[in-house]
């Protein structure tokens, strides 16, 4: 290792503890790992050491690291024309809303226009002021177990704990979606977890009062809670009771689309139409921030003569939407899309469900679709109490010794590789999961 690198390693740590404020965290003790550089599946730091992701960063790097496409589509928009204001034509601009319109529109959709955002927060509180200015209603329904973002509305939208203390933003009531394995609902099969949910779900919505709901909001699967793929008619479900009721349906798609789990969008599953979908991430694999609303053609023309009381300096950045119609590009000559799918049924899947039967005291359940999997860890099979933050953080600090960069949330192992992986980098990472898992149920034994 050069000097050079060596000062640059300790560098890089010094400048995010000194003067970086990080999300989500206490700021003190901290120990970040550093990133250098990173290409394909790898990321590396500046003495040389090598991860390979299985974290996609924050499930967002879903065509990998320096793909030549993309960064080339970068440089050119940025010689030709590096930011324009949102009102004006940019031929990028409408090409990027063109291809996103046509793959949502593979289930016969009929979407014609795209909103662009920031990033996917600003693309949810933007896809419930639609909401809200089109039914002239307020109030939004949305999942307990669930991550909608971190600004106003979008992170009281959000179910889990972080929003008890964000809650500034009026209107919110939350209700329980399926999740089998803890189930709400007493239920014993995936079917009637989804058919009592759904009726937990209609009891939420009469008893509001449906007059007064503007939208559900719901990601298609539910990703930082826990990787909750729906049992089978759940989405369904969920779109026929909007439709009943007036309601207006929107699928957060942040994390979920654009391939993660081997569908252009999750809810193209189940033959789903939302009438609005929401969208970031893996849209460019995260090479420039940009983020949208994918809207309906009814909501769309209803403001063809009202004006739109929504804006952002950023809308549409050239350079966010060069990166997109060089990501949708490569990702659909390359298939990988395809590729997702194939990862989650021949190499993902079985080697959870193996890891799953040689650890059952500890691993609870496997679940997931695509490049789009969590690994729950329990204190006991009986029990299925959720090992404790600590004991993650152990977990998580032996997986980037042994050279795998995991996404641990909670008491899980979020399995979520860019769609590039082959089985080889899949076989990898789950020899040092179970290498991992090993040591920590030797030691309980």
């Amino acid at each position: 290792m050069s000097e050079l690198a060596e000062e640059n390693q300790r560098l890089a740590v010094e400048l995010d503890r000194r003067h970086v404020f990080h999300s989500w965290a206490a700021q003190a003790g901290r120990s970040p790992i550093v990133v250098a550089g990173g290409h394909g599946m790898r990321v590396w730091d500046f003495e040389g050491k090598q991860y390979l992701d299985m974290s996609s960063q924050l499930v967002n790097a879903n065509v990998g690291y320096g793909h030549p496409r993309i960064i080339e589509a970068i440089r050119r928009q940025a010689d030709a024309l590096a930011t324009a204001d949102p009102k004006h034509a940019v031929l990028a601009r409408g090409r990027a809303a063109q291809l996103i319109a046509e793959k949502a529109n593979l289930t016969g959709a009929g979407f014609e226009k795209v909103f662009f955002t920031n990033g996917g927060a600003d693309a949810n509180e933007n896809a419930m002021r639609l909401a809200r200015l089109y039914t002239g209603r307020d109030t939004v329904l949305s999942h307990y177990r669930s991550y909608h973002g971190n600004t106003g509305s979008a992170i009281v939208a959000t179910g889990d704990s972080r929003r008890t203390q964000n809650q500034y933003a009026r209107g919110h009531v939350h209700f329980f979606g399926p999740y089998l394995y803890r189930s709400e609902f007493w239920a014993t099969t995936p079917e009637e977890e989804s058919s009592r949910a759904l009726h937990h779900l209609e009891r939420v919505i009469q008893s509001e009062g449906p007059e007064t709901i503007a939208a559900i909001i719901i990601e298609s699967v539910p990703g930082t809670a826990g990787i909750l793929v729906p049992p089978p008619g759940y989405v369904a479900g969920v779109r026929e009771l909007a439709s009943r009721y007036g309601i207006v349906l929107i699928a957060d798609e942040v994390m979920a689309g654009f391939g993660r789990t081997g569908y252009w969008f999750a809810h193209q599953a189940e033959s789903v139409v939302p009438d609005l979908i929401t969208f970031a991430k893996g849209v460019n694999s995260g090479y420039v921030p940009i983020g949208g609303v994918i809207i309906s053609p009814e909501i769309a023309h209803h403001f063809d003569d009202r004006v739109f009381p929504g804006g952002l300096t950023y809308s549409g950045h050239p350079l966010g939407v060069a990166s997109i119609v060089a990501a949708i590009e490569a990702m659909s000559d390359e298939r990988i899309v395809e590729n997702a799918a194939r990862i989650g049924t021949r190499a993902i899947g079985p080697a959870a469900e193996a890891l799953k039967a040689k650890y059952p005291q500890h691993v609870g359940e496997v679940r997931g679709r695509g490049c789009f999997w969590a690994i729950e860890l329990v204190e006991d099979e009986e029990t299925r109490a959720p090992l404790a933050d600590e004991v993650m953080a152990g977990i998580r600090r032996a997986l980037l010794d042994r050279g795998v960069l995991p996404f641990v949330q909670n008491n899980r192992i979020h399995v979520v590789p860019p769609l590039i992986a082959t089985e080889r980098d899949i076989a990898e990472a789950f020899a040092q999961f179970d290498a991992v898992i090993g040591e920590f149920a030797a030691r309980r034994a």
